[in-house]
């Protein structure tokens, strides 16, 4: 079971997939969470953290493929020499 730091709250009103609804419902059944405020604030904390954590993809996309590629290429080529015969 999940759960929050005590903070301020405040009361919101949402739409939500009745099939998403269901699949929350049956979390809250099955104990994993206590009440549907808090598996959603729970989805949502995680949901936010793992945003605020796209650096890697970031960066990621200001490579070049084809020069990362021949650079990784070029390394095995050089390693290769050096491996053992087995």
């Amino acid at each position: 079971m999940i759960h929050c730091h005590t903070m301020a709250k405040a009361k919101v009103a949402v739409t939500i997939d009745s099939k998403i609804l269901g699949d929350l419902d049956t979390l809250i059944a099955t104990h994993r969470f206590p009440n549907r405020s808090q598996a959603i604030e729970a989805a949502l904390v995680d949901k936010i953290d793992r945003l605020k954590h796209t650096r890697l993809a970031r960066e990621s996309a200001k490579l070049d493929p084809r020069q990362e590629k021949a650079e990784a290429d070029e390394g095995l080529a050089m390693d290769a020499a050096t491996w053992p015969e087995y």
